[in-house]
């Protein structure tokens, strides 16, 4: 992972001069935050995260912008929206993978399953279709809510 962070950071500079941004020590060191963070995120959860690990690290305007930038940069990804709540995740040094979403408790099970990427290569190959990027989420209740409910039911 420090060899991939590395290589962000780096690439993250060039990115940050081609866009006529600021390159900022704050950004980095926000940067190796988020890569400790090690969990899907909202954006203010990671704000109050941050302050919580370091007060003095940076303003929570400037932590916004830098995830905004490293989503821009494909550093930090969106992978699911739901119920006005929208969920990133750190992707760097991580195997592509799809998401189970709990819609009870909020639990993020992931996964990757090679058939699934085999068919939306065939699909896009039918339609002649160059893919970019892709996500995909299922919802569902998780093996913990349904036993609780299952519980409740039976006491």
């Amino acid at each position: 992972m420090e060899v991939a962070l590395d290589k962000l950071k780096k690439d993250f500079e060039k990115f940050l001069k081609s866009k006529g941004n600021k390159i900022t020590k704050t950004r980095f060191n926000i940067i190796d935050m988020i890569a400790s963070y090690r969990a899907h995120f909202e954006i203010e959860d990671l704000v109050k995260w941050i302050s919580s690990q370091n007060k003095n690290i940076a303003s929570r305007s400037t932590i916004y912008r830098t995830v905004k930038l490293l989503q821009d940069f494909g550093a930090i990804r969106e992978v699911i929206k739901l119920n006005n709540r929208t969920i990133y995740e750190f992707v760097v040094g991580k195997q592509h993978h799809e998401h189970l979403i709990c819609i009870n408790c909020g639990k993020i099970i992931e996964f990757y399953k090679r058939a699934i990427e085999v068919l939306q290569d065939e699909v896009c190959e039918e339609h002649d279709f160059t893919p970019l990027n892709h996500r995909l989420e299922i919802f569902g209740i998780c093996s913990e809510c349904r036993g609780n409910a299952h519980e409740n039911r039976m006491g």
